[in-house]
């Protein structure tokens, strides 16, 4: 990439149109050869990006939310004024999980004009609260709470927990503003999982698959947990914190892609950790990310292990 498409690209933070292109010199057939050769992508029609900069050992799921993000700016500045980043979209945007979110399209809403969507964007129509629309990273964005609420409507009670657990994991909502949001839009098609997403909800939940081990053991009876709490032997030294304490003395610990690496002294640790527990009295429970695809047999072995 030339200078002076590079400049331009920067200016947009990260794509660049054909008609950039041209303007910095490049000509249809040399676009052409570029994108046969891979040095640029296509992400939609007229939109277009450099990846030779990024990593080559990106995950495939954060790969998809940096790809989303780059045609949310390119929708967003074709719409001009009155368009916001809404959704799923906008859940991102904030930092959100992207778990569970349909990425193929940008989502925009717009309070007035006609709501007509395209190959890049659905373009919703609704007004705004005061208070719902806010700045991200120079676009103008739905709140965390109504982000929440509208992917939830959209998507599945499930994804509702994922995001609002999140949320509130990191501060950007509280208990209150989700529960008022989901309730305001009541009459939204699919707004009884928004709403019970926001009541069910844990800011003591610290990642995806501890959201979800929360929606399978609510979905299959099982009592509610107690999250992240601090074990301590009869002296009262601490022997660690734990995903969850099911019941009196039964310890479940979900275990994340990754969650070692390859340090073999961090598996030591955490095989002693687990002796101590079970030396004081608990039993331990393991739950894996396959676990969650098997709801039915993972929430017999934890009624069995109660």
């Amino acid at each position: 990439m030339n200078p002076k498409l590079s400049v331009l690209t920067e200016a947009r933070r990260g794509w660049f149109s054909r008609a950039d292109a041209m303007a910095a010199g490049y000509s249809d057939s040399e676009l052409r050869r570029r994108l046969r050769a891979g040095q640029w992508s296509r992400l939609s029609r007229d939109v277009y990006v450099e990846p030779s900069g990024w990593p080559a050992s990106e995950p495939s799921w954060d790969r998809a939310r940096r790809l989303h993000l780059l045609k949310t700016r390119a929708a967003i500045e074709r719409m001009g004024e009155g368009a916001v980043v809404s959704h799923q979209s906008a859940a991102l945007l904030h930092g959100l999980p992207s778990w569970g979110l349909d990425l193929t399209k940008v989502q925009v809403t717009k309070p007035v004009g006609r709501a007509r969507s395209d190959v890049l964007a659905d373009v919703h129509r609704s007004r705004f609260e005061p208070g719902e629309v806010t700045v991200v990273d120079g676009l103008r964005v739905v709140s965390p709470a109504r982000a929440i609420a509208e992917t939830a409507c959209a998507s599945s009670y499930e994804v509702g927990v994922v995001l609002a657990d999140a949320a509130l994991h990191q501060r950007l909502v509280t208990p209150d503003a989700l529960v008022a949001t989901a309730d305001r839009y009541r009459f939204w098609h699919g707004s009884p999982a928004a709403r019970a997403a926001a009541r069910f909800a844990d800011g003591w939940s610290e990642s995806v698959g501890e959201s979800r081990l929360r929606v399978l053991m609510a979905n299959y009876g099982l009592p509610a947990p107690r999250l992240q709490v601090e074990i301590r032997d009869q002296d009262g030294r601490l022997i660690g914190r734990v995903d969850f304490l099911l019941g009196v003395r039964l310890i479940v610990e979900f275990d994340g892609a990754m969650k070692y690496g390859d340090a073999a002294d961090a598996v030591l640790a955490e095989k002693w950790r687990e002796d101590r527990l079970r030396a004081c009295g608990y039993r331990v429970l393991r739950v894996s990310w396959g676990d969650l695809d098997q709801p039915q047999a993972t929430a017999d072995r934890l009624h069995h292990a109660l």
